[in-house]
C-alpha cells in the first residue's frame, strides 16, 4: 500500500468531497467507489458506517444501485427504498432491509465514454432530492471525477491508482483464484461462488475469502 500512501492527499481530497457532499445536501451519508465491473470495485471513502456497509453489501452479493449507475452510465434515484421493487437488485434489496436506509441515490463517475466508478447517497428517511439538490449533486459528482482523473494520471507506477487501491481486495482475488485452480472454474464463476457462500452464511466475501485463503475453509465446501 506505499503507492496509495504517497497519494494520500488525493484520497484527502476525495474525502473531502464527500463530506461537503453530506453537508450539503439533505443526505445521511456517502460513499465513493472506484470500478472495473461487478468483480473489480474499490472503496475510497466512506462518511459513516452505514454507507460503508452499504458499499460492502453491494460488492458481497454484486448487485445494488452503486453497479446498476455505472453499467448504465445514468443515476439511480430511489426516493423510498422500501416501497421500491428493486427489480434489478432484489437481493441486495433484501439484504438492506436491515440498515436504518429510507432512500438512496447512486451516481455513475464518469467522463466522455469512461466511467470509472460511482458516488452512492443515502438517507435514513425515504424522500425526493430537489432540483436544486439534484443539480448540487451532479456538481460534486464531476467534482470528485476531476479528482480522481488526477489521481490516476499521477505517478502511481504499474497500473495507476487501480494498481495501488485493489490491494485491498487482494484476499478475493487469491481466494478466487484458489477456486478456479481447485475447481476448474471461470474467475466469474470462482467469485459468484465466493458471494454465494457468503450470502447464505450471512458473512461478507471478504471473510469468507480469508478463510479460504488462509485454508480454514476448502474451496470445495463452498458447494454445500
Amino acid at each position: 500500500m506505499a503507492a496509495l500512501r504517497d497519494h494520500e492527499n488525493n484520497l484527502d481530497a476525495v474525502a473531502r468531497v464527500i463530506r461537503a457532499c453530506v453537508d450539503v445536501l439533505p443526505v445521511d451519508g456517502a460513499s465513493i467507489s472506484v470500478m472495473t465491473g461487478t468483480q473489480e470495485r474499490e472503496m475510497l471513502f466512506a462518511s459513516d458506517d452505514v454507507a460503508a456497509q452499504i458499499e460492502a453489501l453491494q460488492f458481497s452479493l454484486g448487485e445494488g444501485p452503486c453497479f446498476e449507475a455505472f453499467t448504465t452510465r445514468r443515476p439511480v434515484l430511489v426516493p423510498d427504498l422500501p416501497q421500491a421493487s428493486a427489480s434489478a437488485w432484489p437481493v441486495f434489496a433484501t439484504a438492506i432491509e436491515e440498515l436504518p436506509v429510507g432512500a438512496i441515490f447512486a451516481f455513475p463517475l464518469q467522463t466522455g465514454a469512461i466511467t470509472i466508478g460511482a458516488i452512492d447517497l443515502y438517507r435514513t428517511r425515504p424522500g425526493w432530492l430537489s432540483g436544486d439538490e439534484l443539480t448540487a449533486a451532479l456538481e460534486v459528482v464531476d467534482l470528485a471525477t476531476v479528482v480522481l482523473l488526477g489521481l490516476q494520471l499521477g505517478d502511481v507506477a504499474g497500473d495507476g491508482w487501480w494498481g495501488a487501491l485493489s490491494s485491498n481486495r487482494e484476499q478475493v482475488h487469491q481466494a478466487t483464484g484458489m477456486l478456479i485452480a481447485a475447481m476448474g472454474v471461470s474467475a466469474e464463476e470462482g467469485l459468484a461462488r465466493l458471494r454465494g457462500y457468503a450470502f447464505v452464511m450471512g458473512r461478507s466475501v471478504d471473510e469468507v475469502a480469508h478463510d479460504v485463503v488462509t485454508r480454514q475453509l476448502s474451496p470445495f465446501e463452498l458447494d454445500r
